[in-house]
């Protein structure tokens, strides 16, 4: 069974920033984004995008132990410029484990369903200025410091 948790607390953020510390300690081509910058940016007080943006971060659960992580956004300008109704999914990290990948995306769609939106697209970021995009090829090199980096499942 599968527990989200929403990110409420500075703890639970401290989680959601160390997770992939975690789930990619034994892979040698995966490179950390700055804390700093990831602390930064997730936050209203620090992140300017927030003026136009709403957000919610989750963490999912598995036998007691964290086992992945996923933001929710809506860009409320993007949607009004391109005419859409789309809830962003990034900072999307988990375990194999389809019922976990299953239970986040869930939960995003479920946040952007209650606020209008029809539909979801990611990994994206609050804007199109942060990381995006998913890796699909390339697993053997060293991941670029600006590049998301994922595992081939």
């Amino acid at each position: 069974m599968v527990e989200i948790k929403t990110v409420d607390s500075k703890s639970l953020l401290r989680d959601f920033v160390r997770f992939p510390y975690e789930l990619y300690k034994n892979c040698e081509n995966w490179v950390p984004a700055l804390e700093g910058d990831e602390y930064d940016t997730l936050q209203p007080e620090t992140n300017g995008a927030y003026e136009y943006c709403e957000a919610e971060l989750y963490l999912a659960y598995k036998d007691g132990r964290i086992a992945g992580r996923v933001a929710a956004i809506i860009n409320k300008k993007a949607n009004e410029l391109w005419g859409e109704k789309i809830v962003r999914f990034g900072w999307l990290d988990f375990i194999e484990d389809e019922e976990v990948l299953t239970a986040l995306m869930d939960k995003v769609t479920g946040w952007g369903r209650a606020r209008g939106c029809v539909s979801a697209r990611g990994p994206w970021g609050f804007t199109d200025m942060d990381k995006e995009g998913l890796l699909v090829d390339g697993y053997e090199n060293l991941s670029p410091f600006t590049c998301l980096y994922n595992y081939p499942y």
